[in-house]
């Protein structure tokens, strides 16, 4: 790994389903945003797991059912009252991507977080996970929803960070990802060990799709690619 010749000298990661797990944090946040409103069925977890990448205003408003900006406003302010004190770190570390990140940081490959979570949660997370030292910076979506769509925020951090989308790759687990990176002419990797299918990637054209981190380097690599 310490020998790899990158193909991008700036690298975006996604972070749920990309660099950790997030599934009981979030799932659970979810269910009890339901709860506090009066929600009669609460779906299970497992019935959640498609929330998982996308923002989640929309997805409450799949849930709830309505394009009620104060009704999901009220669902977003639960969420975050149990998941800003406790969902945050019901939470895992991808097996494999701290020596992904690590060889990429050798490479000398800028790296950063591209996230639709907020980033005040996003940061709090890399840093519980001691990987701040891996990333340049993390970026993710303002509380009130800003730049919560992926090509939005891959924008903002190309002119903010002055990266040629040329130069620069973006690895996602949801189509998300992929549709946010070919906006800003950006070229998309797949993973396969988050929340998207092997079906719903392909979809979006991706530069590759990776079933394993090991796998991802291979192709982040110029040897490869």
């Amino acid at each position: 790994m310490n020998s790899l010749k990158p193909r991008f000298n700036n690298v975006l990661f996604d972070l749920d389903g990309t660099l950790t797990d997030p599934f009981l944090g979030i799932t659970g946040s979810i269910q009890y945003a339901l709860r506090k409103l009066g929600v009669f069925r609460i779906p299970d977890a497992k019935e959640l797991a498609w929330c998982i990448g996308p923002p989640l205003q929309g997805s409450f408003a799949q849930l709830l059912e309505t394009d009620d900006p104060e009704r999901i406003s009220a669902a977003m302010t639960a969420y975050r009252d149990c998941f800003g004190s406790e969902g945050l770190f019901e939470n895992e570390l991808i097996s494999g991507i701290p020596d992904v990140l690590e060889a990429l940081s050798k490479a000398g490959v800028n790296l950063f977080v591209a996230t639709s979570k907020p980033h005040v949660y996003a940061r709090r997370i890399i840093e519980h996970f001691g990987l701040s030292g891996c990333f340049r910076e993390v970026y993710g979506a303002e509380l009130d929803g800003t730049r919560s769509q992926k090509s939005e925020l891959i924008a903002y951090i190309l002119e903010r960070e002055t990266i040629a989308a040329s130069d620069c790759a973006m690895i996602g687990d949801r189509k998300h990802d992929l549709i946010g990176g070919a906006a800003n002419q950006v070229a998309g990797i797949g993973v396969l060990w988050g929340y998207g299918s092997r079906e719903e990637l392909l979809a979006e054209k991706p530069l590759g799709i990776a079933e394993t981190p090991t796998e991802l380097l291979s192709f982040l690599s110029a040897d490869i690619l």
